[in-house]
């Protein structure tokens, strides 16, 4: 036996109150597009997770390539 939607849909048709005010919405939007510095960039530790693991990952992986191109220029390591 099929149950139909019906409840459900009926259930949403009521207007639920917001859960917070829309003043209260408005005035916390004002001050956060009002932020000169990106919200997500304050804190003390965003240094070493939007600067350093980027370069540390671009620096190996550099490193890398060059050997491999180094070791195939020069023959080296080539299986028999």
């Amino acid at each position: 036996m099929l149950m139909g939607f019906g409840g459900v849909w009926g259930m949403m048709t009521d207007i639920e109150q917001p859960f917070r005010p829309r003043e209260k919405l408005l005035e916390k939007q004002k001050y956060f597009q009002n932020i000169h510095k990106h919200t997500y960039l304050k804190g003390r530790f965003d240094m070493i997770t939007s600067v350093a693991i980027p370069l540390a990952l671009a620096g190996t992986s550099l490193f890398l390539i060059g050997r491999g191109v180094y070791n195939m220029s020069h023959g080296i390591g080539k299986k028999e």
